[in-house]
């Protein structure tokens, strides 16, 4: 099957949603158009982007005549549309332990810490900016003490990687996780296993263009 003439992404700088969906975009060498909503000004709220986006969140992948939600299934879509470069093991139990881990930070670290669930804890419940912290680093260290544990396992994997000798939706996921956690002064020295994948990752072009820093919204 061959590519689509356009692929674009609903993002922002920001999202490490997002992040996650550039990340594989760029690994699987696909062209893609960019469209940034500005989250932290409410515009993901907004009635245009409701239209488009049913749950009010990004990313949002539009794709073969799709609106695709949700990080992680946009991302199996695209590894079983563009087969190429594999994201998800070849095995099944592979991919079982592939999305246990993917899941380990979208729905243990991710959900306690993303921007409703801050803004609610500084707005209605008015904790002050400290205590903001505090929590966000309880939940991101306690998720990343898990992540590590698996990673290093009693048969640790062998490889640069989050799965081995490339980069995989482990990776997709780990790596705007740290990138978040180091704005919250994260303290990152006990994951060494985590640090080793994040700085291989980093020095591949695909998650150099994929950050947050890269993006024309950031400026």
């Amino acid at each position: 099957m061959s590519a689509p003439a356009q692929l674009r992404l609903h993002t922002y700088f920001r999202s490490s949603a997002a992040f996650r969906v550039r990340i594989a975009l760029e690994l699987k060498g696909l062209a893609w158009e960019p469209v940034a909503w500005q989250l932290a000004a409410g515009e993901h709220s907004s009635q245009a982007y409701r239209e488009i986006a049913s749950f009010g969140l990004v990313p949002l992948l539009e794709i073969d005549g799709l609106r695709l939600q949700q990080s992680q299934p946009i991302i199996e879509y695209l590894d079983a549309r563009f087969p190429a470069v594999p994201l998800l093991p070849a095995d099944e139990s592979g991919k079982a332990r592939a999305r246990a881990l993917a899941q380990l930070v979208a729905c243990e670290i991710h959900p306690l810490n993303n921007l409703r669930v801050l803004q609610y804890l500084r707005g209605p419940l008015g904790l002050p900016e400290a205590e903001v912290g505090t929590w966000y680093r309880h939940w991101c260290t306690e998720g990343l003490a898990r992540m590590e544990a698996e990673l290093q396992g009693s048969v640790p994997t062998v490889g640069d990687y989050a799965l081995g000798a490339s980069p995989s939706i482990v990776d997709c996921f780990l790596v705007p996780q740290l990138f978040n956690a180091r704005r919250f002064e994260v303290d990152l020295r006990p994951y060494g296993r985590v640090r080793h994948i994040e700085a291989a990752c980093m020095e591949l072009p695909a998650f150099q263009r994929a950050q947050p820093a890269s993006q024309a919204d950031a400026h």
